[in-house]
């Protein structure tokens, strides 16, 4: 009786050690990200950035995730808290659309017209990259945190009447 009252033990105590063993670590990218539970829910509204703020933010944010200039990025329009944005695709010279929007000082895009519904997301998911943006006046920098930790930071100028195509 003794044995078996030993061996139950033993087992649930081995048993609880292995659920601590599987938690895995958040990743760079993770630790990096604001918490969204709602991740593609609609993003809250950014008090802090005008109209022209927003679109300025979103170019420069969308050059620095698609190795763009920022010249080559073309706002199309906004839609409340959206931008709609568009560049010529390297390779086969077509067209690339997105839509981005700002979440507190992050910076999140959708493609648009993709082909497969696993990409039609906004880009905010464990796994993705994070971009954060920071003002100052006509310069605009983007930190992009990628999910293996490598960072990148770029500093785009982005006039507003440039913005304003």
């Amino acid at each position: 009786m003794r044995a078996t009252a030993v061996i139950v033990v033993t087992a649930l105590t081995l048993g609880a050690c292995g659920a601590e063993a599987e938690k895995v670590a958040p990743t760079p990218a993770e630790k990096v990200s604001a918490v969204n539970p709602a991740a593609d829910a609609e993003a809250g509204v950014s008090a802090v950035l005008s109209a022209a703020n927003l679109r300025r933010v979103c170019q420069a944010g969308l050059a620095a995730i698609h190795g763009q200039g920022v010249t080559d990025i073309q706002i199309d329009g906004l839609e409340g808290r959206v931008v709609n944005a568009s560049w010529r695709a390297p390779v086969d010279g077509g067209r690339r659309r997105a839509q981005c929007r700002v979440d507190g000082d992050i910076v999140t895009w959708k493609p648009v017209g993709v082909t497969t519904p696993e990409q039609d997301r906004w880009m905010n998911q464990s796994g993705d990259p994070v971009a954060r943006f920071a003002l100052d006046g006509d310069a605009i920098t983007i930190n992009t945190t990628l999910p293996d930790g490598t960072t990148a930071t770029e500093t785009h100028s982005v006039a507003a009447e440039q913005e304003a195509r």
